[in-house]
């Protein structure tokens, strides 16, 4: 019974792992583009419009999916954590990548950008209390100089650091700051209820800017503009949090996040698509290391996600009977009762 036990508990964290990393992998598929979509837009809307603007379209269909769901309300603590993700991504990241892409390409970006992984793991240490292994650490630093490494010498990276580049900084480090604290948050609210909740809650700043920086500059755009607006609101801010936070909440922030190490080269690829960037066979052999270097993080397991680590003092090891003479069984969540956290988790 002892083998079964443990082998249930391990079975339940491969595939909680698993989840999160596929539902992380389609977050990073959905962020790829955002880049090459607020340069794209920022070149007809004014960049303040486009930070907030889309903050405020993603609000409205945050409000409709938690009327439609009737989501209940976050608890008295939940409200005291929601502005540090709303600093992160709804107002830090938007904000400093719009201001930085009027002067920068995206390819540029990219490279400033390589640096979130990382500072997502290191807020997932400060914030959500995780303490990835060696060997993990040595992976991501292996994934970022190999991104770094393919955009120098393809010939990204070309000056002296720049306004924009202190932009794109201090949108990294608010970016990284809301990942995890809306990571951790997820594993409570769910990854649609955290990114809806945080929208709302900023709503009467953002459309307030918004409102004045289309009188100060009304918006005016060619279809392209309004296309990539469109999607910033829409796929970038909305739908693809959705499964983001949902992969951190699983598979864990740290680990989960350095997915994003793969995030730069698609960034050029997309630029490449969208914005007639050339992309040479380097590219292609980026892309096989920092894969490469994703798959030996993921094969790392930080011993937060063990089984049996950090019990509470005095709790019995999952193998072991319940105290008070209760069966084991009641130890693990009924297959019903996992299938209703794993919805939870998503929504």
């Amino acid at each position: 019974m002892r083998d079964k036990s443990s082998a249930t508990v391990a079975t339940t964290v491969t595939a909680d792992r698993v989840i999160g990393l596929t539902l992380g992998a389609l977050g990073v598929l959905a962020f790829s583009m955002s880049l090459p979509a607020t340069r794209v837009a920022v070149q007809e809307l004014d960049p303040w419009f486009v930070a907030f603007g889309r903050a405020v379209g993603a609000a409205l269909l945050a409000w409709a999916y938690l009327r439609f769901t009737g989501a209940p309300r976050p608890t008295r603590s939940q409200w005291r954590r929601l502005p540090i993700v709303a600093l992160g991504v709804v107002v830090g990241f938007p904000l400093f990548t719009s201001l930085a892409l009027t002067t920068q390409t995206s390819a540029h970006g990219a490279v400033v950008i390589t640096v979130l992984p990382a500072m997502t793991a290191v807020f997932a240490v400060l914030r959500a209390g995780e303490r990835p292994p060696l060997l993990f650490g040595v992976a991501s630093v292996g994934g970022l100089v190999a991104v770094l490494a393919f955009l120098i010498t393809s010939g990204a990276v070309r000056g002296a650091l720049s306004a924009a580049d202190l932009f794109l900084l201090a949108a990294v480090v608010l970016c990284g700051l809301g990942y995890a604290e809306g990571g951790a948050l997820a594993r409570e609210l769910g990854g649609a209820r955290t990114i809806c909740w945080a929208l709302l809650l900023s709503l009467p700043v953002t459309l307030l800017i918004t409102l004045v920086a289309a009188s100060a500059h009304p918006p005016r755009a060619d279809a392209a503009a309004w296309s990539a607006f469109g999607y910033l609101t829409a796929i970038s801010m909305f739908l693809g949090f959705f499964a983001w936070y949902a992969g951190l909440a699983r598979g864990g922030i740290a680990q989960v996040g350095q997915i994003q190490l793969a995030q730069p080269v698609l960034t050029l690829l997309w630029s490449a698509l969208l914005l007639g960037e050339t992309v040479t066979p380097a590219s292609i052999g980026a892309a096989l290391v920092v894969l490469a270097c994703v798959v030996l993080i993921q094969r790392t397991r930080s011993a937060r996600n063990r089984p049996g680590r950090h019990r509470p003092r005095g709790a019995p090891h999952p193998s072991s009977p319940m105290r008070g003479g209760r069966s084991r069984r009641k130890a693990f969540p009924r297959a019903a009762d996992h299938t209703h956290q794993s919805l939870n988790l998503w929504t």
